[in-house]
């Protein structure tokens, strides 16, 4: 039986562990030809290790996502390579300093807003010509609960993914004439490293895992999706539209 993404190139950053290792893992299931990105080689191998398994491909990236002139490489690597691209899913992300507005110095701020949004924006524009050469370009960012909330305490965060947000429906937008949707899916609360960094007191078994939410990301990652624009809430399994406040 043919597998529903065969024959299809999926880029996914923040590769080496948590989300982004479930979804590389589920989008080579699928049959996606995984470019995995991260800044840990070991976790690189490690999940090179099972993709193979699973009997899936992988090609390994080792990049630190604030490297600029790193991404613009990748996506020439890619044209060169393959000359398209058919699913881009913007995972990596830092949680940044927990502390009150007026405690954070501002180069912890400036490297929050540096992988969870310049490095998103890079990403877009290298990768937007190659997604455009796909019959049905998929891109998926990773947002978060704190950019509508505000959350206290982790206001570098909370900016950035509010900042991620508007930069994704901007590029949807601009890409609604075109076969490429772009959309953003927050998973709330999972078992992941960077949760139990922000809730060291909670119990992780109380949590669904990575896993789990990969299989919601890999829908929105096939040709046959065609909502761009929207937002999926892992929480409530619902798909939502942005509208301006009441």
């Amino acid at each position: 039986m043919t597998k529903p993404l065969a024959n299809r190139i999926a880029l996914v950053t923040g590769a080496s562990r948590g989300i982004g290792y479930a979804t590389a893992r589920a989008l080579a299931k699928a049959g996606a030809h995984i470019v995995a990105v991260a800044r840990t080689q070991g976790g690189l191998e490690e999940l090179d290790d099972e993709i193979r398994k699973d009997g899936g491909s992988a090609t390994l990236v080792p990049l630190n996502l604030t490297d600029s002139d790193g991404i613009a490489r990748l996506g020439a690597g890619l044209h060169e390579r393959y000359g398209k691209l058919d699913i881009l899913v913007g995972n990596a992300g830092v949680l940044g300093p927990s502390s009150p507005i007026g405690h954070i110095e501002l180069k912890a701020f400036n490297d929050v807003m540096a992988v969870n949004v310049s490095a998103n924006f890079q990403l877009i524009r290298c990768m937007e010509p190659l997604l455009k050469q796909s019959d049905a370009g998929r891109a998926v960012f990773i947002t978060s609960g704190a950019a509508n909330k505000a959350t206290a305490y982790v206001s570098p965060y909370a900016a950035s993914k509010a900042a991620l947000e508007t930069l994704a429906r901007a590029w949807a937008q601009e890409t609604a004439n075109t076969k490429l949707r772009v959309n953003l899916f927050n998973p709330g609360p999972i078992r992941t490293r960077m949760r139990a960094t922000l809730m060291p007191g909670e119990d992780p078994a109380a949590l669904d895992t990575p896993e789990q939410v990969a299989e919601f990301i890999v829908p929105m990652c096939a040709p046959d999706w065609t909502e761009t624009g929207k937002f999926y809430d892992y929480k409530t399994r619902s798909l939502m539209s942005f509208r301006a406040p009441a």
